[in-house]
């Protein structure tokens, strides 16, 4: 599994496939999510496989997480996996803009409590259950 779009296709996957199908999201959550990886790769130079499975990064990769087992074997043929790892290529290649205006962290509006990283800052972007930052 170390292939970079794999990576950041399950990823993808795993963090955003549930706003996919909610009004107003569609591919754009997916690619969000995937722009904050593209993000993070182009400022620190880390690997996207070394980004996606940094330890507490993103949920989907957890320990424990429920969405792990979904994140690391996809369903063959899922329709949306196979849209993630079209996305992911592009993404990659640099054909897909930013939509998120430079984020390089989110989180979702379900959790629990604001994480610590988001308290007292401006979001830069948001789409269904997901708030970008630029941090």
């Amino acid at each position: 599994m170390n292939n970079s779009i794999e990576i950041m296709a399950k990823t993808i996957y795993g963090e955003a496939r549930g706003e996919y199908k909610k009004p107003n999201c569609g591919a754009r959550s997916l690619i969000a999510v995937g722009n904050v990886i593209m993000n993070r790769h182009k400022h620190s130079g880390e690997s996207i496989k070394d980004i996606c499975l940094k330890p507490k990064q993103f949920s989907c990769w957890n320990l424990g997480d429920l969405n792990r087992n979904l994140t690391e074997n996809p369903p063959i043929g899922d329709a949306i996996y196979i849209l993630c790892h079209v996305l992911s290529k592009e993404l990659i290649d640099l054909k897909i803009d930013d939509i998120t205006n430079g984020a390089n962290h989110y989180y979702s509006k379900t959790v629990k409590s604001v994480p610590y990283w988001a308290a007292g800052r401006i979001s830069v972007f948001e789409i269904g259950n997901h708030v970008f930052f630029k941090i």
